[in-house]
């Protein structure tokens, strides 16, 4: 967690002077990027909430993404951490959301995607910004921190 830290204060920083807000929805990083946001000292002023949306029952649950969402989609792909981070946005309210979705390991995960794939995203004001992680490492810890941080960097850049 500590490594995480720095990247953390970097978004809370950049959301605290804009007085806006940010939702999280993360899978395979297990919690680690609302961890680390929540942290830090005044978080209630930017943080609303987050999720881990890990299963199909989580992501109908607590995102209310349906099947009709899902068609034509799959997880661990770019489309849907879209999806994620704007949904988890429009249901809190916030002006960010951020989503994750991977296979942390030590293998690969349903879809075919190898340990070490994530794919992260970042949906604000007019702003949308997708990525994929590659680490090509099966470490599941080690994967979650680098999804987190990655997660964590691609925000910070959006807020600039």
């Amino acid at each position: 967690m500590e490594g995480l830290l720095p990247a953390a204060r970097d978004v809370a920083e950049k959301l605290t002077a804009r007085g806006q807000t940010v939702a999280v929805a993360e899978s395979s990083a297990g919690g680690l990027v609302a961890a680390a946001l929540l942290a830090l000292p005044g978080a209630s002023a930017y943080f609303l909430g987050g999720a881990v949306i890990y299963t199909r029952a989580a992501r109908a649950g607590l995102l209310g993404v349906t099947d009709a969402d899902m068609e034509g989609l799959r997880p661990s792909t770019e489309p849907y951490a879209l999806l994620l981070a704007g949904r988890v946005r429009e249901r809190l309210g916030a002006d960010w959301g951020l989503a994750e979705t991977g296979a942390a390991g030590p293998d690969g995960n349903r879809y075919g995607d190898a340990a070490g794939h994530a794919c992260i995203a970042v949906v604000g004001p007019g702003i949308e910004r997708v990525t994929t992680l590659d680490t090509g490492v099966s470490g599941r810890a080690q994967n979650m921190r680098a999804f987190a941080t990655g997660l964590l960097r691609l925000t910070s850049e959006a807020l600039e």
